[in-house]
């Protein structure tokens, strides 16, 4: 732990507010990063955090305020300015070209030339590359495209990318959303050897347990508003929730008992390839009932965002079969499955869940707007898909409350609520949710919790597939672990721990009866 205040500032943000339209996004929000510190910024989905670090990191300017980094202030940063200076931002959403190759993404607007500066020299930058790869524990086959890695890996690049540039103040937001639980260990690692060298952080992140294990400092902001600045040290994980939502937020998870129920979706001995061709699920049998959340435990890869494709028919199975409410809905089109009882919650939300350049209210309503009342002989009716809009943002208090909103132009965890609405009001028999609570606040965790629970105790089935263990230890009626392509245990909850299901993630104390 550093005594920041006594140490060298590098960054001050002063009076920072940001109107959009008529939208005020923040509000006279100060903020102070000291060198060698670990600042953590905490605040609800749409509170203002990215805005406010785009601001400092040049994406757009403020309304109003000054912005000062290593004594030399500004009323508007760009990003050429912010990289002069020594910051680096990982944005939460990944800005990566997905046909190239890792390397040529880290390397883009710096390349390697050879002597002739002509061309470039890719086996010296793959080599630059591999060589900080290891030096940060950010393993990484520096030759494979990005889309062909996992989103973890992809992750992993973007981190790479911004230290490739020398950053002495790096920005992350929300850095480790996607990482497993080993790779959470490793980053905190990577983070403790930046602050050693003197390079300074921010973290924005909604994960209380990470800003215990390595922050210094956290600044909460709530509605754009400065709420409080704390050393870390002397707080717990409650008082930094209450400060965040500003009430008492609960982290237990209330279910009651269920009877077991009627088998929706079975899956047996299913196949199915990934984008290289190779066997992405190896034979993997499943079945989710009514009545109860199967939470799917595993190590990013292994799988499972194959098995999701698969099921809601974006993905060919190469053989094996699945049954969707006791009927062979095996390579069925993405209608006919939504028909038949099954809707998703997507774990890649800007790509598979919404339609980002359109509205709130129309993306509440993109999988029915065929059918009435959101269509009538053709034509659209928009009073219906308003008035439809304004009673779902009531409802799932979704943030702006303005239904004519982009999508595109919200906090990440008010676009999980627009996707969250749109799915259960479908009433479907089964709904997979797909990392449901990926970067979202610990109000929104809840939130979403509650609508899965919810959905269970109406005795309708949830799969729950989750890299995040306690959500899927704290949910589950049963765990089933994938490892490599296979269903490897089947747990109760109540009976095991974090211990064995890791060690069963990790390949390892494989329940025989299930091969």
């Amino acid at each position: 732990m550093i005594d920041g205040e006594n140490r060298e500032k590098v960054v001050e943000m002063r009076n920072i507010t940001k109107v959009f339209g008529t939208h005020k996004v923040l509000d006279k929000v100060n903020f102070d990063l000291h060198k060698g510190e670990v600042h953590a910024l905490l605040g609800e989905n749409g509170a203002g955090k990215t805005t406010l670090m785009n601001i400092l990191y040049g994406m757009f300017p403020p309304t109003e305020g000054t912005i000062t980094v290593n004594g030399d202030s500004y009323q508007h940063m760009t990003p050429k300015i912010a990289v002069e200076h020594g910051i680096g931002m990982v944005h939460q959403h990944f800005m990566l070209i997905e046909p190239f190759t890792v390397t040529q993404n880290i390397i883009l607007g710096k390349e390697v030339t050879g002597s002739t500066k002509a061309f470039l020299n890719m086996d010296k930058a793959n080599e630059e590359i591999a060589q900080l790869s290891e030096r940060y524990g950010l393993k990484i086959d520096p030759k494979a495209k990005v889309e062909d890695i996992s989103v973890g890996m992809q992750q992993r690049v973007e981190i790479l990318k911004t230290l490739y540039r020398g950053a002495d103040i790096l920005i992350f937001d929300e850095p480790t959303a996607v990482l497993t639980p080993q790779e959470i260990d490793e980053f905190t690692q990577i983070v403790k050897n930046l602050t050693d060298q003197g390079k300074s952080i921010i973290i924005i992140t909604h994960k209380l347990a990470e800003i215990k294990s390595m922050a210094d400092t956290c600044t909460i902001i709530r509605r754009g508003e400065f709420i409080d600045k704390v050393n870390v040290a002397e707080v717990n994980e409650s008082i930094l929730a209450e400060k965040m939502v500003g009430r008492i937020v609960s982290f237990k998870v209330d279910k009651p008992a269920m009877e077991e129920g009627a088998t929706v979706l079975y899956l047996d001995n299913l196949v199915v390839k990934d984008n290289r061709g190779t066997d992405a699920l190896k034979g993997l049998t499943l079945d989710v009932k009514r009545g109860e959340i199967l939470g799917i435990a595993g190590v990013d890869g292994n799988g499972q965002s194959e098995l999701i494709e698969a099921i809601t028919g974006l993905r060919k199975i190469t053989s094996g079969n699945m049954r969707l409410n006791g009927q062979d809905m095996t390579n069925s089109s993405v209608r006919a499955i939504m028909d038949k009882g099954m809707n998703c919650i997507p774990e890649d939300r800007q790509k598979r869940g919404l339609v980002l350049d359109m509205s709130v209210a129309d993306n509440l309503i993109l999988e029915n707007y065929g059918k009435e009342p959101f269509s009538k002989g053709g034509l659209l009716r928009f009073d219906k898909i308003n008035e439809n809009a304004e009673k779902m943002i009531k409802k799932y208090d979704i943030r702006p409350t303005d239904p004519k909103i982009n999508t595109g132009d919200m906090s990440g965890g008010n676009q999980q609520k627009v996707i969250l609405a749109r799915e259960i009001e479908n009433d479907p028999d089964i709904l997979i949710a797909a990392q449901p609570t990926r970067g979202l606040d610990v109000g929104a965790i809840e939130f979403i919790h509650k609508y899965l629970v919810e959905q269970r105790n109406k005795n309708k089935a949830v799969l729950l597939v989750s890299f995040e263990l306690d959500e899927v230890m704290d949910l589950s009626d049963r765990i089933a672990v994938i490892y490599d392509g296979k269903i490897v245990g089947i747990k109760d909850p109540k009976t095991t721990d974090e211990k064995e299901i890791g060690l069963l993630m990790a390949g390892g104390g494989r329940d025989e009866k299930i091969q």
